[in-house]
C-alpha cells in the first residue's frame, strides 16, 4: 500500500513562466512586441535594457532592446501548453538546465493563437520555464531561512 502513494513534497510543478522579445532595437516595433505580449498574456510587459553599446548591431548602452513578462499560476500552464503545440511537444536535450530549468524559442507568434495584424507584424520570442518543489521558500524566505537538501533539489533527470 505504501508503495502506491506518491510523496506530494516531491512533486514537480511550474513555478513562473518568462516570455522574453528581443527585438534589438527601441522605438515602433520595440512597442508592437510589447503589445504582442500584453495580448498574449493580459499583464503588462517590462522593458529591458542593453547593457553596453555594439556598434556591430547598432545599439547603445541602456537603450531599450527587449520586452518581458513573467506570468504564474494556472495562466503560465496554459500558456506553456500553447508553446509546446508549437514545438509539437519536442525539446532537444540541450534545452534542459542542469538545475532542472528549460527554455525554447519559437519563431513566430502567430502560432500561438494571436490573429496576424499586418501593422504589428510578426515576432518571434523565447520561453523560460522555472520548475519547483513544494517546500522551496524554505531558501527564499526572510525570517528563519534554510537549504534545500541534495535530494530535493531538482535535477536534469527529473
Amino acid at each position: 500500500m505504501a508503495d502506491e502513494k506518491q510523496n506530494v513534497m516531491r512533486a514537480v510543478t511550474v513555478d513562473k513562466l518568462i516570455i522574453n522579445c528581443c527585438v534589438g532595437e527601441s522605438g515602433d516595433r520595440l512597442t508592437r512586441a510589447a503589445r504582442v505580449l500584453e495580448q498574449l498574456t493580459g499583464q503588462q510587459p517590462v522593458y529591458s535594457k542593453a547593457r553596453y553599446t555594439l556598434r556591430s548591431f547598432g545599439i547603445r548602452r541602456n537603450e531599450k532592446i527587449a520586452v518581458h513578462v513573467t506570468v504564474r499560476g494556472e495562466k503560465a500552464l496554459e500558456i506553456l501548453e500553447r508553446g509546446l503545440k508549437v514545438k509539437e511537444y519536442e525539446l532537444l536535450q540541450q534545452n534542459f538546465s542542469d538545475t532542472g530549468n528549460f527554455g525554447f524559442g519559437i519563431s513566430e507568434h502567430i502560432d500561438l493563437g494571436i490573429k496576424y495584424d499586418p501593422t504589428t507584424g510578426i515576432y518571434g520570442m523565447d520561453f523560460f520555464i522555472c520548475l519547483t518543489r513544494p517546500g522551496a521558500r524554505v531558501s527564499r524566505r526572510k525570517i528563519h531561512k534554510g537549504r534545500i537538501g541534495h535530494n530535493h533539489k531538482i535535477t536534469k533527470e527529473d
